[in-house]
This record gives C-alpha cells, structure tokens and sequence, in this order.
C-alpha cells in the first residue's frame, strides 16, 4: 500500500521496523481518512485546508482529511497521498516541521501537485539525532 511505502522510506534510515496488523487486531498507530470534528481536538477544515495530521509517538493517531483529492499520481488540483504520509509519519516518529528547508519532508507547506517523497540529508539526520543512531 501506499502507506506501508511511506514507512519503509522510514524504515530504511532507521532501526525502526513497522508491520501492518489486521483491523482488529491491536495497533500502536492508527490511520483514517475523517472529515471535519473526528474526536481528537484536531479537527479538519474541509477542502483545500489542513490535509493530515499526526500526534507524536505516544498518541499512535494519523488522520487524513477525507475531503481533500488524494491521489498517488497527483495532477494540479490532487493532493500526493504518499508524500503527505511520509511528512506525518516524521511526525509519528517525534520530529517537528523544519519552516528553514524548503527540500526538507518536515517542511510545513505542501502544495497541491506536489511530490516529495524522498526523505533529504536533513530528514535523516534529523531522526538520527532525535534516536542517537548512527
């Protein structure tokens, strides 16, 4: 899946390893597509505002906004799901945007059309330090 890439771009500059569990069965992170007030204190802003969200380590929850246009092969007016997975899964892992690096995955601003999927020197080296690994 789309999704399960965006963490193996994660995986592969890490020691972490993910695996994708069955519905019901019990998960440290869970990703939904929601619309508007969820049940998190986040809500969404509809069409063309905030595309997703991720709580820090600790609260396991990635929320897309089901009324942006997701698509994995983006045209002008569709939001890359795979590049806004990988950003939320940054946030996933404990890193905060990086408003300095334009390149950067951690960059806050994303725009419609737009693919970045490829994590930079500066998203390594971010986790790395974040982590302590080498």
């Amino acid at each position: 899946s789309i999704c399960a890439q965006a963490f193996q771009r994660w995986a592969q500059v890490t020691t972490f390893t993910f695996e994708e569990v069955p519905s019901t069965s019990a998960a440290d992170i869970t990703i939904g597509f929601h619309r508007g007030n969820h049940g998190d204190g986040s809500s969404f802003d509809g069409f063309k505002g905030t595309y997703a969200h991720a709580n820090p380590p600790k609260g396991g929850n990635f929320h897309f906004d089901a009324d942006e246009t997701w698509s994995a092969n983006p045209g002008p007016n569709e939001i890359d799901l795979e590049s806004v997975a990988v950003h939320e899964i940054g946030h996933l892992l404990g890193l905060n945007h990086n408003p300095d690096l334009p390149d950067a995955i951690m960059y806050p601003y994303f725009e419609y059309g737009m693919v970045k999927r490829d994590l930079n020197r500066d998203d390594i080296d971010g986790i790395r330090t974040l982590y302590g690994l080498q």
